[in-house]
């Protein structure tokens, strides 16, 4: 579900959800520049192309390509327009088999509720989020920060593309949450907790939503949710995965889906 929101006029937020291929994801054109939504929309409709895939690194390749693609074409759309920037945050979730890969740019989010638990599994490309990191700002600081809204890296910023890529192991149960900052700058963490639990992907969606338009909604809002039903059959591609070592597992000590 995509909103306009309660301020702004124009949506530059744009989604596709394709369960059947395995492959969802919502895009945030950059505001303040020109064609925000002509920006999110090439992203997005550059996705949506893709055809059934026949191993899991194949997938990841397909869709690392056309990012590339389609961040080039912006670069060129905006050198046509005179325009300094056209790009666009990107995140995307694929799933294959029993393997799930989040693949991002920018401060668009995907979460993981597991268990009862809600886990961030991307990390913002964003100035705070580098303060953060570094000691300088603490989280709470951050969120009241006069340069929260500054991004490190998007689709269609500059001639090379940095997507960031996690794999993980898919659990029966499994709620994946993709949103933009129009969404939890709104509604906190427990809220969304409270909202994926709540039943349904559509009812999760509906509440989300709800919640950040009753807040305000001072930017572009837009939710998908994803549910594993059973993670033996987690879209309806069957053929075994044949990883091409084009994206590597998560080698940290913990959990990948425990990643703050």
């Amino acid at each position: 579900m995509t909103h306009v929101g309660m301020v702004r006029k124009v949506n530059e937020d744009a989604c596709v959800e394709l369960g059947g291929l395995g492959l969802w994801a919502v895009a945030d054109g950059m505001g303040g520049h020109a064609a925000g939504d002509v920006a999110s929309r090439m992203v997005i409709d550059a996705l949506a192309g893709i055809r059934r895939p026949s191993s899991l690194g194949g997938f990841v390749g397909e869709v690392l390509q056309r990012l590339q693609d389609v961040n080039q074409s912006l670069c060129d759309e905006a050198v046509r327009r005179r325009e300094q920037i056209m790009g666009s945050t990107v995140v995307v979730l694929l799933a294959f088999d029993r393997h799930c890969v989040s693949m991002w740019a920018g401060d668009s989010r995907a979460y993981i509720y597991r268990d009862g638990e809600l886990r961030q599994l991307t990390r913002d490309h964003s100035q705070v989020e580098d303060l953060v990191s570094q000691g300088l700002l603490t989280r709470q600081q951050a969120a009241h920060h006069p340069a929260s809204n500054i991004i490190t890296r998007a689709v269609g910023v500059s001639q090379h593309l940095d997507i960031d890529t996690e794999m993980f192991e898919v659990k029966e149960g499994d709620i994946f949450l993709l949103c933009t900052d129009g969404l939890y700058n709104e509604v906190n963490a427990d809220e969304i907790t409270q909202s994926l639990a709540s039943g349904s992907s559509q009812q999760a969606c509906e509440l989300l939503l709800e919640r950040a338009l009753a807040r305000g909604a001072r930017d572009n809002v837009t939710v998908v949710v994803v549910r594993a039903e059973d993670a033996s059959q987690i879209t309806q591609t069957q053929i075994n995965p044949v990883f091409s070592g084009q994206v590597k597992p998560v080698t940290r000590d913990d959990d990948p889906t425990t990643l703050e």
